[in-house]
């Protein structure tokens, strides 16, 4: 079983690893760091806008990771708030045009890394993996809740 696990977060670390190294090389030519980059990959899915908690929920990110990134974009001129009723808070977070041309760039490296790391898998093997990683990130999401629980009552 320990072996099991092993091989498990060595793959997944090493995947990310490598994730993290493409967004790092792309957004280095927009001055940015690799995390602004779900952030405009995911704005560019949702041209009327997004607010901030929205952004990192779909993200994944708290709020405080949210809150550089958006400030850092914002900077850079790739995105705009537009507030609601004068209200930064509730404020739709909009790619500009020099924003939707990062997040295309991104978005085109990113699906020739999907497609090359695909390589050799067929469509059915494709269905099953994101099926089965799916269920692994929800099982070990719950276990993470439950077990850490567990261990720190004992």
């Amino acid at each position: 079983m320990v072996e099991r696990y092993e091989a498990f977060s060595v793959a997944i670390s090493g995947i990310y690893k490598y994730i993290q190294k493409i967004e790092r090389h792309v957004m280095s030519l927009y001055g940015l760091k690799g995390p602004h980059a779900q952030c405009l990959t995911t704005l560019l899915r949702f041209p009327q806008g997004l607010t901030s908690s929205q952004l990192g929920e779909l993200c994944d990110k708290d709020k405080a990771a949210i809150s550089r990134a958006v400030s850092e974009l914002e900077e850079k001129g790739l995105i705009l708030r537009n507030c609601v009723n004068n209200n930064s808070y509730k404020a739709l977070l909009l790619l500009t045009d020099d924003g939707r041309k990062a997040a295309e760039d991104i978005t085109k490296t990113a699906t020739e890394a999907v497609e090359a790391a695909g390589n050799g898998l067929t469509d059915d093997d494709r269905t099953v993996f994101y099926r089965t990683l799916y269920l692994i990130a929800e099982n070990i999401e719950k276990f993470s809740r439950k077990g850490i629980e567990k261990h720190e009552s004992n």
